[in-house]
């Protein structure tokens, strides 16, 4: 399954490890990411913690839990997802592009007012939530 197919129809939650340049790890909840190809991929960052340690580190992993029906097909008893191992490439500001890559859920939603980034990362290794 490619990763297109894997966020852009499939609702469950998602947490991104960071970690700073000391190896200080922090976790937060996010969105799925917006995918690029394969090999890239997008998350829209506030200034937190998370995107202050990729910009010392850059080095992150995704886990992204899928909603659904526990041992229904599934990779394990009620587990089904993804794990991304991903290094940061770049980032841009522009409020328009930001704004564009919005999910329709979360267009014209400013939750704290500061600042936004996209923030690409290029995956390194993909790997199911369960096994390997």
């Amino acid at each position: 399954m490619s990763l297109a197919d894997c966020f852009e129809n499939t609702e469950g939650t998602g947490v991104l490890a960071t970690a700073d340049a000391q190896g200080n790890v922090d976790l937060a909840l996010y969105a799925r990411p917006h995918v690029v190809s394969d090999d890239e991929v997008i998350f829209i960052m506030g200034d937190h913690v998370s995107h202050n340690n990729i910009t010392v580190n850059p080095h992150a992993a995704y886990l992204f839990l899928e909603r659904g029906e526990p041992g229904r097909g599934q990779e394990g008893p009620g587990y089904k997802g993804v794990r991304l191992y991903l290094t940061r490439t770049t980032e841009e500001a522009d409020p328009q592009k930001i704004e564009a890559l919005r999910r329709k859920g979360r267009k014209g939603h400013e939750s704290d007012g500061r600042q936004k980034f996209l923030v690409y990362f290029k995956v390194d290794r993909t790997r199911r939530l369960v096994g390997d």
